[in-house]
């Protein structure tokens, strides 16, 4: 039965009206959508802007991790015993470099710009730091490594108030030549302060490079000959693996992720051999080998600054140097590995970071740490796609620094 005109335009209107409302509906759906589309990625935005490490935790993807684990765990393996030598450089027991390795290294990436740089003692800044401690003539260990403390919390402080103040820009007035032949003047240093371990000589601390090559030539005498043996060997198990081993593996076809792990991987196994051959043979009390000794197990207990006006005054100027050096040397670095991996690098936010991460280590026992070159580069090559291979690291540190000490003896 056919419907009369009045009913069957009723019929449209109704349809029409069903449609609209069903369209109005959808549209509302899609702007409240869009809209906290919108506004979430501006909230992350802002936040972003404080603590970089939501970027990249809130868009973490699974494919990220192995690279990350991997990342952390190679670097975990180069840092140990890094770490320990730049105590000892810094005249410092080797447990506080590893004190100063853990919560710098987790608290970086997360405020840090970088995802790759790889926080801890450094080679210069020890060797500034123990120049700077040298000055008080600090007759116990305990004193020392308060004033050490005090150094890490007074560049913390220095590197936050910069950052704060937006003085990240000051790194583009300090000349490359000046810095180059710092750095390059450091490290004669601490090559010839690492002779008399070398040759098994006891030789007196001095600040003097001219008295330490006199001292040097004149107890040449008294050298430990399988103590350079030792030394010789070891020197050359690191040349061979850098450059001969790498040739090798790449002529038989292996590719550099699969390389790197043992390329890198030098240190341990000097540390290792040497660690199994003297506590094998007891060379230590057999042929007089100097060892570690006892390095207490178990994190640092919290540690605090000396707040006296007068220690504080005497340590600023040092504490200055190392700030600016330090900061250069880890934003170099990072900025140098930035521009490859296609990310940027945030000058005052580096400078917030490792000011946090340096204050992390007064707290913890360790003394100045900032972004070492080497080792982020190393953790960049093995696979680090985001800062939780820092974290990584700075855990393992933990681990060891809690579990296997005892085996570092020797």
């Amino acid at each position: 039965m056919l419907q009369s005109p009045p009913a069957r335009t009723k019929t449209r209107v109704n349809i029409c009206l069903t449609v609209g409302v069903a369209c109005a509906l959808r549209l509302q759906d899609w702007v409240a959508m869009s809209k906290s589309r919108i506004e979430k990625p501006l909230l992350i935005t802002k936040f972003s802007r404080y603590i970089p490490a939501l970027d990249w935790l809130l868009n973490y993807r699974s494919q990220f991790l192995v690279g990350d684990i991997t990342a952390g765990i190679i670097v975990t393996s180069l840092l140990i015993p890094q770490s320990m030598a730049y105590a000892l450089l810094a005249g410092l027991p080797p447990q506080v470099g590893l004190y100063a390795s853990i919560l710098p290294a987790i608290l970086y990436p997360l405020i840090g710009t970088s995802r790759v740089l790889a926080v801890g003692p450094v080679a210069v800044d020890s060797l500034m730091v123990a120049a700077a401690i040298a000055n008080f003539s600090p007759q116990k260990p305990s004193a020392y490594l308060a004033l050490a403390v005090t150094l890490a919390f007074l560049v913390g402080a220095i590197e936050i108030v910069m950052g704060v103040l937006q003085l990240g820009f000051l790194v583009n007035f300090l000349s490359r030549s000046v810095t180059s032949g710092f750095i390059s003047g450091a490290a004669v240093i601490i090559g010839f302060s690492q002779v008399k371990h070398l040759l098994g000589l006891k030789i007196p601390a001095t600040e003097s490079f001219s008295e330490l090559v006199t001292l040097i030539i004149r107890n040449l005498s008294q050298t430990n000959w399988l103590t350079v043996a030792l030394g010789a060997a070891s020197v050359g198990i690191l040349v061979y693996f850098n450059r001969p081993l790498v040739k090798q593996l790449q002529q038989r076809g292996w590719s550099d992720r699969q390389i790197l792990p043992i390329s890198k991987s030098a240190p341990l196994v000097v540390v290792m051999l040497g660690t199994l051959l003297v506590w094998g043979l007891h060379l230590d009390r057999v042929a007089g080998i100097k060892v570690v000794g006892n390095i207490p197990a178990g994190l640092s207990s919290l540690t605090l600054p000396l707040l006296d006006w007068q220690t504080l005054k005497s340590l600023l100027p040092a504490a200055l140097a190392i700030s600016l050096v330090g900061y250069m040397e880890g934003y170099a670095g990072g900025q140098a590995l930035a521009s490859k991996r296609r990310e940027k690098i945030d000058p005052n936010q580096e400078l917030l970071a490792l000011g946090i991460a340096n204050l992390g280590a007064s707290v913890t026992g360790g003394y100045p740490v900032t972004g070492g070159v080497s080792r982020s580069v190393v953790n960049s090559a093995a696979g680090a796609n985001t800062g939780l291979a820092s974290t990584v690291t700075g855990v393992l540190v933990a681990v060891t620094v809690m579990f296997l000490t005892p085996l570092f003896y020797f």
